[in-house]
């Protein structure tokens, strides 16, 4: 093939990728919880012939583990300038056209210029309202 004709590389929108990375981040948030959570939690007594038992306590683990990882993730702050004073996301852009009531940018963006986490998201809190933790 001659080098003129090489394709173009396929080039991943920055978006996706940054999703892909918070989503990283989240799975290991809560590996690493759900690993100390279970380290720390206490040894149950065993019981051989009662399956209803084991399969309550399996339960009860998975949700206390997934509640203590993503808790904290739920709760961390998603722009690290917001209240800075370099913070892009506080530049707010709004119109009002004739009686109807203003529009802005700062629906979208105030929460995280305030420094919301996940939780206080406008679509994305409420969804995670779902989730332990």
């Amino acid at each position: 093939m001659p080098s003129h004709a090489r394709p173009k590389p396929s080039r991943i929108p920055r978006t996706l990728l940054r999703a892909g990375l918070v989503i990283s981040a989240a799975g290991a948030a809560i590996a690493a919880g759900g690993a100390a959570t279970a380290a720390a939690a206490p040894k149950a007594p065993e019981r051989s012939s009662d399956t209803g038992a084991t399969a309550s306590a399996l339960t009860g683990a998975l949700v206390n583990s997934l509640g203590g990882g993503l808790g904290p993730v739920k709760n961390l702050q998603v722009n690290p300038l917001a209240n800075t004073p370099v913070d892009p996301l506080a530049n707010a852009v709004s119109t009002q056209i004739a009686d109807f009531k203003p529009v802005g940018t700062t629906l979208v963006t105030g929460a995280l210029s305030d420094g919301g986490a996940l939780k206080d998201l406008p679509l994305v809190g409420t969804l995670t309202r779902v989730l332990p933790g």
